[in-house]
């Protein structure tokens, strides 16, 4: 059988966010906030000044009278700290998502297509989801240190192996399909065949499942902090300002509520996207 007869694989429509913002409100709400919050993580600590600045004349200053969200207890800016703060849990979001969803998509192409190795891959990650996600990133983090690369690797683990089932169910689906029978029987290459015909139908569900992963990323990366087994105390970040403001809480609530609310709107805007691309594709 000749490539000309070969039926041809339905290839998914070109994923454009402009496209998809304009159709669907949840996306560009939810991207108009993120993109909010980035640009101010990117060019905030030129405006709001130094986070580790220690000003002993202004301690736990209410906001409106030293700096726009107020001070710590050693007279540090919080705006400026929590700027800090959204640079350090979009790094980590992006970054856990990425990675997640780069290994999580060749160890379910290699499971759900490959069937010898499918049952050693799949009882590897039934492993993994059986420990619970925080303490397996606690331990992680106690036996390597606390750096942005040892919490980064910490949290991505847990969520591996919800990709691999994601891409695995993809992948058992389509490889029954007769245009994926067809190129098996013309002598295509497996690679090919995956490349070709199975890679482009885990688009759309990994678009939507990155966006869940970020998001959680942002908030385990923040309970890590809160709970002192996170990013180092002198590195700013939502959790760990929170955790340090928690003693003051009842004189000075806003050292951490202005984290918190704002920990909580990007976990809302990101998870507003997911939604929306969820229904768009």
């Amino acid at each position: 059988m000749s490539d000309a007869t070969l039926p041809a694989s339905p290839q998914p429509d070109r994923i454009s966010l402009w496209r998809i913002a304009a159709k669907n409100r949840s996306v560009f709400w939810g991207g108009l906030i993120l993109a909010v919050i980035a640009i101010l993580a990117i060019f905030g600590p030129f405006l709001a000044g130094n986070p580790f600045e220690l000003n002993a004349m202004s301690r736990l200053k209410p906001p409106g009278e030293f700096g726009l969200f107020g001070t710590d207890q050693l007279g540090r800016d919080v705006f400026a700290r929590g700027i800090n703060g959204a640079r350090i849990s979009l790094t980590v979001g992006l970054a856990v998502a990425v990675i997640a969803v780069a290994i999580g998509l060749v160890l379910g192409l290699v499971a759900g297509y490959v069937r010898w190795a499918d049952g050693l891959i799949m009882r590897a990650m039934d492993g993994l989801m059986a420990i619970p996600a925080i303490l397996l990133a606690i331990a992680m983090i106690s036996l390597s240190g606390a750096t942005l690369t040892t919490v980064i690797a910490a949290i991505v683990i847990p969520e591996v192996p919800g990709v691999v089932r994601l891409v695995r169910s993809v992948v058992l689906s389509v490889r029954e399909d007769a245009y994926v029978e067809a190129a098996i029987s013309a002598g295509s290459r497996t690679g090919a065949i995956m490349t070709r015909h199975v890679l482009p139908n885990t688009i759309a569900p990994l678009s939507v499942q990155a966006t869940y992963i970020c998001a959680s990323a942002m908030l385990t990366e923040s309970i890590l902090g809160f709970l002192g087994a996170g990013i180092p105390p002198e590195i700013p970040s939502w959790g760990n300002i929170m955790s340090e403001g928690r003693t003051f809480f009842q004189l000075t609530p806003w050292i951490i509520f202005f984290p918190g609310a704002a920990l909580a709107v990007t976990v809302l805007a990101v998870n507003v996207v997911g939604d929306g691309l969820r229904d768009t594709l």
